[in-house]
C-alpha cells in the first residue's frame, strides 16, 4: 500500500453505503486500522450498523429514500463541510447520486461501486445522475466482467475513459464463516444424502428453471436431493416444474433462512445456474469459504472466481444438459469432488482476502489525492 510521507496525511475516505455487508464493513475498520481517516454513513437498521458504531465509524444514519433525496443529501453536504474528507465512496446508485448533488462546489474526489452488470446506458437519464456523471472519478468493479462491460458502453463519441476503470475484489476472511453445518433431515433430506444447495432471489435471470431441468436429465441411478434456499417457495411455476420431476420429493424448499451460509456448509455442491448479469456473487464466495464444490454458469464474475476443473466447474449458461452432466461428474467422483471443494476454499483464502482489498483501495484514494 502507498504509505503517506512524514508530512502528509492519508486521505479521509466517507463512505456511504446501506445496510453494508461484511467485506464491506472490513473494508471501512481494515483501512482506519491503516491510519486513514474514515467516516461512514449508513442505515442504523443494518447487520454490521453496530459493529461499525463500535469501531468509532459512524459518523451519520441514512437510509436513503430515492436519488433525490432531499433530507440525505442535506446529511451528506453537512458531513463533507467538516473538511475531514478528500474522498467520497459512494457504494449504491442512491449514494451515488446524492453524493454528488451534495458535493457540488467542494474539491472532494467521488468514486463509485458497481457489482453488476447492466441498467447503465447512455440512453438512460438516471446513468447521467450516477456512473455517467463526469465528476465521478473511479468506478470500482467488483469484477473484470463488469469493468469491461462498463467499458464497452457507447453513444456516438461518448464512452468511460479506461483511467476511470478498475477492479477491486470484494475480500472475504475464513474466520468469517465458521458456523456449524446445517442438519438438513431438517427438511426430509436423509443423513448422507448426495446434496445440491442453490440460494438465491427469485428473479428469471437466475436460472432455476434450468437447474430443475437439470434434475430431470440425470439418469434413474443418480440420487440427488435439491435444496432451493431463498423465496422461490412462492414461485407457483417453479413448484409446478417440481411436480413434474421423475421424484419431485428430492427438491426441499427453504423458503428466506438466515442461516443460508451454514445449509451450503451441508451440502455436497453448491450450484448458481444463472442465466445474465451476475457480478461476484456472495452465496459462491461464501460455500466456497466452507469448502463446497461449486458448478456456476459462465456468466458475469463466476468465471473469474471459479477456476473450471480446479475450484469448481463452470458451464454455459442455459444449458441443462451441461449443468446435469457436470453434477453427474460430481457425484460419480466423490475423491475428486472432495478435492474441488478444498481447492474452493484455498482460492479463497489466497486470492480473495480482506487484506487484499484494503491495500487496493487505499492505493486508489492515495492515487486518487496525489500521494503516490
Amino acid at each position: 500500500m502507498i504509505e503517506a510521507q512524514p508530512s502528509e496525511k492519508l486521505p479521509g475516505v466517507l463512505f456511504l453505503t446501506d445496510k453494508c455487508d461484511r467485506p464491506e464493513s472490513e473494508l471501512f475498520i481494515g483501512l482506519k486500522e491503516k491510519g486513514f481517516p474514515v467516516g461512514v454513513m449508513a442505515n442504523p437498521d443494518g447487520a454490521n450498523f453496530e459493529r461499525l458504531s463500535s469501531a468509532g465509524l459512524i459518523v451519520g444514519q441514512i437510509a436513503l429514500r430515492n436519488r433525490f433525496d432531499k433530507e440525505g443529501t442535506a446529511a451528506i453536504r453537512k458531513a463533507l463541510e467538516t473538511g475531514e474528507y478528500d474522498v467520497v465512496n459512494a457504494f449504491n446508485p442512491r449514494a451515488l447520486a446524492c453524493a454528488l448533488r451534495a458535493s457540488k462546489g467542494m474539491p472532494v474526489k467521488i468514486v463509485a461501486y458497481r457489482g453488476i452488470i447492466g441498467n447503465v446506458s447512455y440512453l438512460n437519464p438516471e446513468s447521467w445522475i450516477t456512473f455517467l456523471h463526469p465528476r465521478v472519478d473511479r468506478i470500482v468493479c467488483v469484477a473484470d466482467a463488469i469493468r469491461d462491460y462498463l467499458a464497452g458502453l457507447h453513444f456516438l463519441w461518448l464512452r468511460l475513459s479506461p483511467t476511470k476503470l478498475v477492479r477491486v475484489y470484494k475480500g472475504h476472511d475464513l474466520s468469517w464463516y465458521q458456523d456449524a453445518p446445517a442438519d438438513l433431515q431438517e427438511f426430509g433430506i436423509p443423513e448422507g444424502a448426495f446434496t445440491v444447495c442453490c440460494t438465491g432471489r427469485d428473479v428469471p435471470r437466475k436460472g432455476f428453471d434450468v437447474l430443475v431441468e437439470a434434475l430431470a436429465r440425470l439418469s434413474s441411478d443418480v440420487d440427488v436431493h435439491l435444496l432451493l434456499v431463498g423465496d422461490l417457495d412462492r414461485n407457483d411455476t417453479l413448484r409446478q416444474q417440481v411436480q413434474g420431476l421423475p421424484h419431485p420429493e428430492r427438491v426441499h424448499f427453504t423458503g428466506f433462512r438466515k442461516d443460508a451460509p451454514a445449509l451450503a456448509a451441508a451440502s455436497d455442491v453448491f450450484v448458481l445456474p444463472s442465466k445474465e448479469r451476475e457480478g461476484l456473487p456472495r452465496a459462491v464466495i461464501e460455500a466456497m469459504a466452507y469448502g463446497v464444490a461449486p458448478v456456476v454458469t459462465d456468466v458475469g464474475g463466476m468465471p473469474e472466481l471459479v477456476e473450471h476443473g480446479v475450484s469448481g466447474l463452470v458451464v454455459p449458461p442455459n444449458d441443462a444438459q451441461a449443468l446435469s452432466d457436470a453434477l453427474v461428474e460430481l457425484y460419480r467422483d466423490r475423491e475428486r469432488l472432495e478435492q474441488i471443494g478444498g481447492r474452493a476454499r484455498q482460492r479463497i483464502e489466497a486470492d480473495f482476502h480482506t487484506s487484499q482489498t484494503v491495500k487496493q483501495m487505499g492505493d486508489i484514494y492515495c492515487e486518487l489525492v496525489g500521494q503516490n
